[in-house]
C-alpha cells in the first residue's frame, strides 16, 4: 500500500556543531576553506557527508512525497517495512531527492532526507521565453528534459506570471527549486512518484551539463 505525503514542509537542516568531518571536502567546509556548495560542484566531487549541505545551505526544507509500506513473511511472522520518498530544496536554486527504508516511518524519513542532501543539485534560473524579456530568474534559460525509467519530463521557459504548468509531483520539484514560471509535459509511468520527481530534477540538472535543446 502507498500514500502521498501530507504536503507539509519542514526544515531539513540538522545541528552540525558537533560534526567531525570524515572527508577532505568536509574538513575544508568546516574550516572555512570552502564557503559555498558551488565550489564543491566545480571540483566535480561527490558530497559524501550530508552535514556539508547542512553547513552550506541553512534554509533547506523537506517534503514527504510518498510513503509505501510492504509486508514480507519471516520466521517470526509478517514484517512491515516503510519506504519513504523525500524532496528537499531551499527555493533559492537547490533541490534534491532521496528514498529511505525502515521498519518505522520516522527513521525512513530521516534516511531519505540524508540521501536527498547527498544528491542535491544546483538549478540554473533564467528567462528564456520569447514572450518575456525581463532578464530575470523566475523561469529557466532554455528547454530541457530528463528521463528516468519510462518517465520523461520536459521543461520549457515560461513568461512571468504564467505559474507552474506541471503535474503535482513536478510542480513540487520546481517550487522547492525556486522556479516560478515553467511549462512542462510528462509521459511514461508518471504514477511512479520517485521516477517522476527524479526525471524533473534530472532535467534541471541537465542545464548544468548540456547545451540548449532546439525546439
Amino acid at each position: 500500500m502507498k500514500r502521498r505525503g501530507n504536503g507539509r514542509r519542514m526544515s531539513a537542516v540538522q545541528d552540525v556543531s558537533g560534526w567531525i568531518p570524515k572527508t577532505k571536502i568536509g574538513q575544508k567546509v568546516k574550516s572555512g576553506k570552502i564557503t559555498s556548495i558551488e565550489e564543491i560542484f566545480s571540483l566535480g566531487k561527490p558530497i559524501l557527508e550530508e552535514q556539508i549541505v547542512d553547513f552550506l545551505l541553512p534554509d533547506l526544507e523537506y517534503e514527504v512525497l510518498e510513503i509505501r509500506n510492504t509486508q514480507r513473511m519471516t520466521d517470526c511472522g509478517r514484517k512491515m517495512t516503510f519506504r519513504v520518498v523525500v524532496l528537499i530544496g531551499d527555493k533559492k536554486g537547490y533541490v534534491g531527492i532521496g528514498a529511505g527504508k525502515s521498519e518505522e516511518v520516522r527513521p525512513a524519513v530521516e534516511s531519505a532526507v540524508k540521501e536527498a542532501k547527498r544528491n542535491i543539485v544546483s538549478v540554473k534560473g533564467g528567462c528564456g521565453s520569447w514572450e518575456c524579456a525581463c532578464g530575470g530568474k523566475h523561469s529557466i534559460p532554455f528547454k530541457t528534459r530528463g528521463k528516468v525509467g519510462s518517465v520523461i519530463v520536459e521543461l520549457k521557459p515560461g513568461p512571468r506570471g504564467l505559474g507552474l504548468v506541471a503535474n503535482e509531483v513536478v510542480k513540487k520539484v520546481l517550487e522547492l527549486a525556486g522556479i516560478k514560471d515553467v511549462m512542462s509535459s510528462s509521459r511514461g509511468q508518471t504514477g511512479n512518484v520517485y521516477n517522476t520527481a527524479l526525471a524533473a530534477i534530472t532535467a534541471l540538472d541537465n542545464m548544468n551539463h548540456v547545451k540548449k535543446i532546439s525546439s
